[in-house]
């Protein structure tokens, strides 16, 4: 009985834990591009043009994807269903500052629901383009747990680099 009492005791004081780890998160790669702000804009803006640079396409040759609304800019939506290594999700672009920003509401389904902001700013910088790829959202209780022992900024964080160094390469 005393091993149910402490296992109890340890899972109560990991949640307690959990519980007040932040929520917010934010995690943001920058590469310097040698291409200018409208090549990479129309990459980021077209949702069709991301299977040359997204570094999760590579990861499911058999990925699903459709594509709702406009053609491109505010309005684009793409929705893909992958492997259990890319899940199932949804991302629309919200907002669009030519040559400059694209905003995306980025949802995903499976296999852990959540809801996030994802923001590409591109900034001239000499003869290319610094490129940042940003996503901030707030994670609930199971995300909050599994960040206890996975760092999400860096697993995340390797997917940016290699969408970026992608992107490099998609724009020579």
């Amino acid at each position: 009985m005393l091993i149910l009492y402490s296992l109890a005791a340890a899972l109560g004081l990991f949640a307690l834990y959990v519980a007040t780890r932040p929520g917010a998160f934010r995690i943001v790669r920058s590469l310097t591009i040698p291409a200018s702000p409208a090549a990479l804009h129309v990459l980021i803006r077209d949702l069709k043009r991301w299977e040359a640079w997204s570094p999760w396409d590579k990861i499911d040759p058999q990925l699903q994807r459709t594509y709702e609304g406009a053609a491109e800019g505010i309005g684009a939506t793409y929705r893909w269903r992958g492997n259990k290594n890319v899940g199932e999700g949804r991302m629309t672009i919200t907002e669009v500052e030519p040559d400059a920003r694209v905003t995306l509401d980025l949802e995903f389904i499976k296999p852990f629901p959540a809801r996030n902001v994802t923001t590409f700013t591109l900034t001239p910088v000499g003869e290319g383009t610094e490129v940042t790829w940003a996503m901030e959202g707030n994670n609930g209780f199971v995300a909050k747990a599994f960040g206890v022992f996975m760092n999400m900024d860096t697993m995340v964080g390797k997917d940016f680099e290699k969408g970026l160094a992608a992107m490099r390469d998609a724009a020579a």
